[in-house]
């Protein structure tokens, strides 16, 4: 076992389950592991230690994940943060990856995935390292440029992703073995031709020299961009100015990676979705129908409380069946199957009889539910009439759900520029300010005195939101705590 110079590792996790199986996995591979089992603790272990890596869980007594994160990069941004995290909590980590997490894994994890994960951290570090190493040799004298082109070549030549770089004009003058093979390249290629000879996605070739040509000067306006080959390959690549002394942007650097693994990955999860929601909805539909029909046989009043508890048997299983449906919708939208074949619809047509279907549940609440469409006609949408039906028949029975019994609910349809917009009203319990953010979440719901008796999925909004976006379309929200809340949505003319 070969001991990794400098390479400490601090677990930061209450499990103490977590921390030794951590320690014994690390260890072997040549790491020095240092444990902390609140978050504070390991905030006092790295004023007096040098770690370079930190293994972090987010849901701690105390303080939490997330602020030792944010501590963490005032102490050292050097240190590599990898989140550990629960399956309840993957939002969560995508945040702290937001926060400057360098990457998270769930629990439980297998041992290969945690060796992977930080053998993978450690390689930025060295890389990181070595290019600062570079860095400080090139202040040298002229005598030594030869011999730091040298070493810069064999690190390139090294690096297990594909790395491709670009002059000015976007022609590539300098590319590695490792992006030859993942683009397919003929070895014996020369360097000199534009990019569009070496990448076949036309708009990463775009992004290229767009980028080589000084129009993104600030890292964070750089896009990551995804593109996929012919033989199922997918590769994502990351693109970054090459800056002179003086700024001046002399070309770009592309780092591609494969990531299809992690596509299949993704694709292993919708169907495993959708499989066991197949499975579960057609026993839960029975079992909906049988409890209905014993509820109606049942009479007295020595019954009541078996009906009583019979009526929350199956309103907790119309429940289950609704989420199953968001959860096969939301599958489908992922896999981009979602939206049918898109043709000529009329709007106004279309959400007069989506108002006239829910206007019954509306009035079960002795509601107002009214929709008011402009004079002039409105212009033809060309887009999936069941994506639209699915989008405002969703904010439109939110609206009724969340709004007081006797409350008013306005559908408003106008013209936008080009645009139609749809404004869907409601005078009830509206939405705090930093709740908003977070309401087109998966599973995210408000809860407080007003809603918590309110059932639902969590899943209404993230299927709009997803929806939207597979039509080219915007939404807004606009909300005051016990005024109500409006949401907009923009639609694209035909034209």
């Amino acid at each position: 076992m070969e001991i990794k110079s400098d390479a400490i590792i601090l677990v930061v996790d209450d499990e103490q389950d977590i921390r030794d199986a951590s320690e014994r996995i690390l260890t072997r591979i040549g790491f020095q592991v240092l444990k902390a089992s609140r978050g504070d603790e390991g905030l006092a272990v790295l004023e007096k230690e040098k770690a370079s890596i930190v293994l972090l869980d987010l849901k701690m007594p105390g303080m939490d994940g997330l602020e030792v994160l944010k501590h963490i990069r005032v102490l050292d941004e050097a240190i590599q943060v990898i989140v550990i995290t629960g399956y309840a909590t993957i939002e969560t980590a995508i945040e702290a990856m937001k926060l400057g997490a360098y990457d998270f894994i769930s629990k439980p994890f297998e041992p290969e995935q945690l060796r992977i994960v930080v053998n993978r951290a450690w390689e930025k570090i060295s890389l990181r390292r070595e290019a600062e190493k570079l860095e400080e040799e090139r202040r040298r004298t002229l005598s030594d440029l030869d011999l730091e082109k040298s070493r810069i070549h064999t690190i390139l030549e090294s690096f297990p992703s594909g790395v491709v770089v670009t002059n000015s004009q976007g022609q590539v003058v300098l590319m590695n073995p490792a992006f030859r093979k993942l683009l397919g390249l003929d070895p014996g290629l020369k360097t000199g031709n534009p990019i569009e000879d070496y990448v076949p996605d036309k708009e990463l070739c775009n992004l290229v020299t767009e980028i080589s040509q000084g129009k993104h000067v600030d890292y964070d306006d750089i896009p990551d961009y995804e593109f996929s080959l012919s033989d199922e390959k997918y590769l994502m690549a990351t693109g970054q100015p090459v800056l002179g002394e003086r700024k001046e942007c002399l070309g770009a650097v592309l780092n591609v990676v494969n990531i299809t693994a992690m596509k299949l990955l993704d694709q292993l999860k919708s169907e495993f979705v959708a499989k066991v929601s197949h499975e579960l909805r057609s026993p839960l539909s029975t079992i909906h129908e049988q409890l209905a029909l014993v509820i109606k046989d049942m009479v007295g009043e020595e019954s009541a409380q078996d009906q009583h508890i019979l009526d929350r048997a199956r309103e907790k299983t119309k429940g289950l069946i609704t989420l199953i449906g968001d959860l096969l919708d939301l599958s489908r939208i992922e896999e981009g199957i979602i939206c049918h074949e898109s043709q000529v619809v009329r709007l106004g047509e279309l959400l007069e009889n989506i108002v006239d279907f829910l206007r019954a549940q509306a009035e079960k609440k002795n509601q107002f539910l009214t929709i008011e469409l402009p004079k002039d006609p409105l212009p033809e949408l060309f887009a999936d009439p069941i994506a639209l039906e699915s989008i405002f028949g969703n904010l439109i029975t939110n609206a009724i759900n969340y709004t007081q019994e006797g409350g008013k609910i306005e559908v408003e349809v106008d013209m936008a520029g080009i645009n139609v917009r749809v404004k869907i009203k409601d005078n009830g319990f509206g939405i705090e300010d930093k709740y908003l953010d977070k309401i087109f979440e998966r599973f995210y719901r408000v809860k407080d005195e007003k809603t918590r008796y309110i059932t639902g999925t969590g899943l209404g909004l993230p299927i709009v939101k997803g929806l939207i976006d597979s039509i080219g379309a915007l939404i807004d929200v606009e909300s005051v705590p016990g005024k109500g809340t409006e949401f907009t949505v923009l639609l694209p003319t035909k034209a």
